[in-house]
């Protein structure tokens, strides 16, 4: 895909010295996110993993660079008159928060549907939210009628050689910190932040591979790269890289520079999600896990390598978050639903519970099923919700119902 060779490729629109100076231009009101090293994601994974934690930014995601980069290039008559984008996530945010920094009037298109709390934080940050359409098709196109109409200057989330510019600067502050990067390993949604980190890349002094990562459900650039034709489509926790169709101007930059693209499945999205939460105490969202998820599932494939992964993002919904952390509990073993064949008589749970408390597991919820079951007028399905200390703990469990005579069986999760 990528060869050395691309470092000078004159037909670029983005070049490193676009980067640098984007990166002189807006460095003094953005928040330098700190570059650190994971001990215990790099005892897992085999490779030496420094993360970059742009979901520290002040709306808590990376897009804020290339919004502020536009921003700060445009004329004073274009100012007067305002920006308009079209965006229900980070990038709504980051435009209105830095143009109501500078004085400058935000429009803001969303999908009717948009979640309250978004379109609360965006009008926090001073901008106009439009709500038009139900899907984001719909807002884009009417955001563009409105750049028209009212002469305000559209800024896209992604295909504009200022906003890669201005994503590019991540890769300046890592390389920075720890020169001795050789792999990157970059989310990819529309394909900015990839692009721009790719420019920055390709101008070391040294050999840096770079990686894209994809949701499975939404392999739009894998498709673009790679001729093929698989769906774009479904409930992807990583929303934030949920994007059908990738940018003219970044599609032929990740083809002349980027070395791969890998896909992640949602389960291992969710899994990096909670990791990064346990190990690192940090939240991000699902977009933001996806460089550690491509980790975990190609280990071999980063093994020895001294990677860098951008934690993109960290705006996720909280009650999101507690389901996630409560499947990765459940997947892990920790948490469990037991479900016990019971007969239907007096001191048949007391029974059964006794030997939850032989065996130390802490019950957290009791249902019962008489009614909807096909079991016989006196047999009665008993849910449990349960408590444990981890696989090993839970399978004790079951033994000992098992031995005590009751059918057990667990509700896995997909």
């Amino acid at each position: 895909m990528a060869t050395q060779a691309a470092v000078a490729a004159p037909t670029l629109p983005v070049s490193i010295d676009d980067v640098r100076v984007a990166h002189d231009r807006i460095r003094a009101s953005i928040v330098r996110t700190p570059t650190l090293i994971s001990k215990t994601l790099s005892q897992m994974t085999g490779a030496t993993v420094y993360l970059k934690f742009e979901n520290l930014q002040f709306t808590a995601a990376y897009k804020e660079r290339g919004a502020l980069n536009t921003l700060l290039q445009l004329s004073p008559e274009a100012c007067a008159k305002g920006v308009i984008a079209a965006s229900a996530g980070n990038h709504a945010q980051g435009l209105a928060y830095h143009a109501n920094r500078l004085g400058i009037p935000a429009t803001i298109v969303m999908p009717t549907n948009t979640p309250t709390v978004k379109v609360t934080q965006t009008e926090g940050h001073g901008a106009n939210v439009v709500l038009h359409g139900e899907t984001f098709d719909a807002a884009y196109a009417h955001a563009r009628i409105l750049e028209g109409e009212c002469g305000f200057t559209f800024v896209h989330p992604f295909d504009d050689p200022r906003v890669i510019a201005g994503q590019g600067t991540v890769a300046v502050e890592m390389l920075e910190d720890v020169p001795q990067i050789d792999t990157l390993v970059i989310p990819i949604g529309g394909g900015g932040l990839i692009s721009g980190m790719s420019t920055v890349a390709r101008a070391a002094d040294h050999k840096i591979e770079i990686v894209g990562v994809q949701a499975e459900l939404f392999p739009s650039m894998y498709n673009r790269i790679n001729g093929t034709d698989m769906p774009c489509a479904g409930d992807t926790l990583a929303e934030g890289i949920a994007v059908k169709e990738p940018g003219a101007i970044t599609a032929k930059i990740v083809a002349e520079l980027v070395d791969e693209i890998l896909l992640v499945s949602e389960r291992s999205l969710e899994e990096s999600v909670s990791l990064l939460l346990q190990i690192e105490k940090t939240v991000v969202e699902g977009a933001g896990a996806a460089g550690l998820a491509a980790l975990l599932s190609h280990p071999g494939r980063f093994a020895g390598r001294t990677v860098g992964i951008v934690l993109c993002g960290g705006n996720i919904d909280t009650r999101l978050l507690a389901n996630v952390l409560l499947r990765d509990l459940a997947r892990s073993g920790r948490l469990a639903r037991l479900r016990i064949r019971l007969q239907d008589k007096p001191g048949a749970l007391f029974h059964v519970a006794r030997i939850f408390d032989q065996e130390r597991v802490n019950i957290i919820e009791i249902y019962h099923q008489r009614v909807f079951t096909t079991l016989p007028a006196k047999g009665l399905i008993t849910d449990i919700e349960c408590e444990t200390r981890d696989r090993a703990h839970l399978d004790r469990l079951v033994g000992a119902l098992r031995a005590g005579g009751y059918e057990t069986s667990t509700v896995e999760l997909a």
